[in-house]
């Protein structure tokens, strides 16, 4: 594990506030939701992605549905951009 050399307090609510830098690095946008984990003394955060995350669009909705024994997982909206591509293939 690697040291960012930055120190954050936690408020009186729990809440820490991560660098913009690292937000950056790792792609976390406001309201983005992070899994935490726990690993011996250690607090793990993670961008979450769903499983369910359409592979053309990146959208998660519950209308997405998954193909080839999951292996593939489309957004309606993904769907028809890929319909579409095909009929010009």
């Amino acid at each position: 594990m690697r040291s960012t050399g930055i120190v954050r307090k936690v408020d009186q609510l729990g809440r820490i506030v991560l660098p913009k830098e690292l937000r950056a690095t790792f792609q976390i946008e406001e309201k983005d939701p992070l899994e935490i984990f726990t690993e011996e003394d250690k607090i793990i955060l993670r961008k979450y992605e769903s499983n369910l995350t359409c592979d053309v669009t990146g959208e998660i909705t519950n209308e997405n549905k998954s193909f080839c024994n999951g292996k593939i997982v489309l957004s309606p909206e993904g769907i028809r951009l890929l319909q579409d591509e095909l009929k010009r293939a």
